[in-house]
């Protein structure tokens, strides 16, 4: 059975690329495009991996991230951070709120599915 991913960014072609890298990896992919969205289309999903943005409207990836960890089904998941920013204090909020890692943008594709299978079991 396929593993599912929670692709979360306010940009398009973000969500492709990421979706296209994780779909040949054999993952089946949820995308949302912001953290609001995500969280309404993760409602009632078995997700195996979540990857979010940092920056985004309506709620960012910190406060997406908080809102996951405060569910049960959400506990234990990898949640990663994949965004343009690098700043300690803000991989500090990230790892504070839940983040499982951080990768910054723009993404090496077998560099993102390292850091998913050093996260996922």
């Amino acid at each position: 059975m396929a593993r599912t991913a929670l692709i979360v960014d306010d940009s398009i072609s973000m969500r492709q690329m990421v979706a296209f890298t994780l779909k040949e990896a054999g993952f089946s992919v949820i995308e949302g495009e912001n953290g609001q969205d995500a969280l309404t289309r993760a409602d009632g999903q078995k997700i195996d991996l979540v990857i979010t943005d940092l920056n985004m409207p309506v709620m960012d990836g910190i406060t997406l991230i908080r809102e996951l960890r405060g569910k049960p089904a959400f506990k234990f998941t990898p949640i990663l951070m994949l965004t343009t920013e690098s700043q300690d204090t803000k991989k500090q909020a990230g790892k504070s709120a839940g983040a499982s890692g951080w990768i910054v943008k723009p993404f090496d594709p077998g560099k993102l599915l390292a850091v998913i299978g050093k996260v996922l079991p």
